[in-house]
């Protein structure tokens, strides 16, 4: 608007052709150092970071303009839903649906939840298009303001929301700031000079100094003139550094500090070096450096001079198969293809020679099960540290390294078949026109692991942006609250529905029996008493401190931090158990945690059914189910296993313990559903990401009577994000080779 400065209108006429110039001339001024200022940084992120930084530079500047509301961008950002609706229509989830009636309760949104009950079918189209960021929204939904159109997505399909913000922020600012296109370095070059090196921040796999050689050998600096001093520091190496940098000071060369995070005692020093060396050098100096990128914020070791004084350059390896087959295949060329004409071609594993396997047992001749052991155990099985991925990897191998398997046309993916004999160039060219698009489908995935995985891209998206904001970003004019009273606000929430510790010596007291399951409930009591009395405790004295009564800690400040942001503070995650979710869900989490054991300990019997995903040690009381029945019939404990049997019902169908063992329930199966009717694992139904499990009956038998036919082993984890969270191994009964459920990944969770 002309108000805000960002319309210029011009009546021409009467002398006003200068002031038109001026006006043209200061827009495309604006524009120009914005978008100079997005390919500086740009260049130096990572492609998971590039959509967050272009997102919060569009944010940033529709709010300085004031073309957001402030409030809007919070409620999109934080998205605190009240998850206890119940979806009346089939096509949207219960969260969906609780996302909708939240929303229904603002004046933005107001009616929203009685427009989609009564118009199922137009809204039906929206949530099941393959592209619904691209629909016109029914009614006069359409009519809404470009982020106010984001919240409704982010409520309707959450999956598809890094495409709805990529939309967003072309529409606000251009085509330019998506685009996902690698710059040339002889570009970014031009920008570097004595006083700013270039700062290569590494990826696996990926070498950026050759760019550097490449690029110095048609200036003229290279090794062999003497004007380019590689040095790979570490051992010693530092001396080596010092004197290439103060000789290509004074005479013009390029110097290559190779791994300068090995170097962490010496980098004050490099610091000091570089501001030295660049003083009245030669103009044709430069230096060049590369580094890892640190895991965590707290292991940064680079000094920020460095950072701030440098050009800096993330170079990425190819991702999708597409890019990963064209950059095996460079690794050949026509004459190592050629090699092939003096062996037999069908028992040979030439013809796959661009699958990705390295060129020396390319043209080993086909033996069968020892290939695969050369492949899966000695090449790369020494680098896999995980027993769950090195099944997977040997199922790989399994699957598409078998003795006929030249003997018939091979698909390494559906639809994707063997070629015949090419020459190098047909190769590139049969990927390029042969191969699928990219699905789950082709690595044995279902394809509800595609909308998975976006949604928690999304999800992390938003996280992130949200932990950008600044604390007072969301206090547009009529606010309220300041950061301060939101915080108060939720610390008094969570201190009024927070229960009193369990008293040990009342329950205990209860009876003399230490059996197996009694001591699992004390040893509850004890983990969630240390947790409670943690959470009461920090959250009194930052009350304390936010009345002004104690000195703000930085402790205090990091849990302040923590509850704005939605955050599970970190002195309660270390206590708690491991969990993916935001505060207010982990909260409510705790609570129903707590009223479990308050029904367990009423009179230390057994539950009927156990909730498992509630316990902070399930690992324990399955543990204490082989215990019970080790005394109870007298086995060695370490000759005995647990085996599951999956009922037909549901946690409120059951009033009485299991006869042998424990009934438990609070499990999901992610990458395949259980068939209830059939009693085997089933395909997964599309958009139904991980169902709940029905009741599971868990006993302990002697591994000699453990049934190992038609059954796949299948892993428990804590959460979803797996990795450190591994529980146990159930055998599950399936219909299907279990190599088609390990491909496809499939697990039970306790917390989705």
């Amino acid at each position: 608007t002309i108000d805000l400065g960002k319309l210029h209108n011009v009546s021409l006429g009467q002398g006003q052709e200068s002031v038109a110039e001026l006006a043209m001339e200061k827009a495309s001024k604006e524009d120009c150092i914005t978008f100079s200022t997005f390919n500086y940084i740009n260049r130096g992120l990572f492609e998971r970071d590039k959509l967050t930084f272009a997102a919060q530079l569009t944010f940033q500047l529709l709010l300085m303009s004031k073309e957001l509301d402030p409030r809007e961008l919070d409620f999109l950002l934080r998205f605190n839903i009240d998850h206890s609706y119940v979806s009346p229509l089939d096509f949207l989830s219960n969260s969906t649906w609780s996302a909708v009636k939240t929303m229904s309760f603002t004046d933005e949104f107001r009616g929203l939840d009685r427009d989609i009950e009564g118009s199922p079918k137009r809204w039906k189209k929206v949530v099941e298009s393959e592209c619904p960021e691209k629909e016109k929204l029914p009614q006069e939904w359409k009519n809404k303001s470009s982020l106010q159109k984001l919240i409704l997505m982010r409520a309707l399909r959450p999956d598809r929301m890094t495409y709805a913000v990529r939309n967003f922020v072309e529409e606000k600012l251009g085509v330019q700031y998506t685009e996902s296109r690698k710059m040339e370095f002889a570009r970014s070059f031009k920008e570097c000079g004595p006083a700013s090196p270039v700062f290569f921040i590494l990826s696996p796999g990926v070498d950026p100094l050759k760019d550097v050689e490449s690029l110095g050998k048609k200036l003229g600096f290279t090794i062999d003139l003497g004007k380019l001093h590689n040095v790979s520091l570490g051992q010693g190496q530092e001396s080596v550094a010092e004197l290439a940098m103060e000789k290509a000071s004074k005479e013009g060369h390029w110097v290559i500090l190779q791994n300068v995070h090995l170097v962490a005692k010496w980098l004050g020093s490099l610091e000091k070096l570089l501001e030295r060396c660049c003083v009245n050098s030669h103009q044709d100096y430069r230096v060049f450096m590369s580094a890892e990128p640190s895991p965590t914020q707290q292991e940064h070791i680079i000094p920020q001079g460095i950072l701030e004084n440098s050009i800096k350059i993330t170079n990425e390896p190819p991702t999708g198969m597409l890019a990963n087959l064209h950059a095996a295949l460079d690794n050949f060329d026509q004459d190592t293809l050629s090699i092939k004409t003096i062996i037999p071609t069908k028992k040979t594993i030439t013809n796959v020679v661009w699958s990705c396997f390295p060129c020396v047992l390319h043209l080993v001749p086909w033996s069968g099960p020892p290939k695969r052991c050369w492949f899966g155990e000695i090449m790369y099985g020494g680098h896999i540290t995980d027993d769950w991925d090195r099944r997977l990897c040997r199922t790989y191998l399994e699957e598409y390294m078998q003795p006929n398997q030249f003997d018939r046309k091979l698909s390494l993916a559906p639809g994707f078949v063997v070629p015949s004999n090419l020459d190098y160039q047909g190769y590139h060219v049969y990927i390029d026109e042969m191969l699928p698009h990219e699905s789950p489908v082709h690595y044995g995935l279902h394809p509800n692991a595609e909308i998975e995985f976006l949604t928690v891209t999304s999800d992390s998206l938003f996280h992130t942006l949200l932990e950008l904001q600044s604390r007072d970003s969301n206090m547009g004019e009529g606010a309220s609250q300041t950061t301060e009273e939101k915080v108060k606000t939720i610390l008094d929430d969570i201190l009024e529905k927070l229960p009193e510790e369990y008293n040990m010596s009342d329950i205990t007291s209860k009876t003399a029996e230490r059996s197996p399951y009694i001591l699992v409930c004390f040893q509850e009591c004890d983990r969630m008493n240390i947790l409670l009395n943690e959470i009461r405790r920090s959250l009194k004295e930052l009350d304390l401190g936010l009345k002004g009564e104690l000195a703000i800690s930085s402790e205090m400040e990091q849990i302040q931090t923590a509850l704005f942001f939605d955050n599970v503070p970190d002195t309660w995650a270390r206590l708690a158990y491991p969990s993916i979710y935001s505060l207010g869900l982990w909260y409510n989490d705790v609570l129903l945690r707590c009223r479990e054991l308050d029904s367990w300990t009423h009179d230390l019997s057994l539950p009927s059914v156990v909730w498992i995903s509630g316990l902070f040690n399930p690992q324990s009381f399955l543990t204490a189910v082989m215990q019970s029945l080790a005394r109870k019939n007298e086995w060695p404990l370490d000759k005995m296993n647990l085996t599951v049997d999956v009922t037909k019902k549901f946690k409120e169908e059951f009033n009485q313990s299991a006869r042998e063992g424990a009934y438990i329930y609070g499990l999901y199966m992610e990458g395949a559903r259980w068939d209830i009717q059939g009693g085997t694992i089933a395909e997964a139904r599309l958009k139904e990401l991980t169902p709940s499990m029905p009741v599971i009956a868990v006993r302990a038998i002697p591994n000699d009577r453990q049934e190992t036919r038609n059954t796949y082993e299948c892993p428990v984890y804590k959460t979803k994000l797996r990795a450190n969270t591994y529980i146990w191994t159930f055998s599950l009964k399936t219909r299907e080779r279990p190599a088609k459920w390990v491909l496809a990944g499939v697990a039970l969770l306790l917390s989705v």
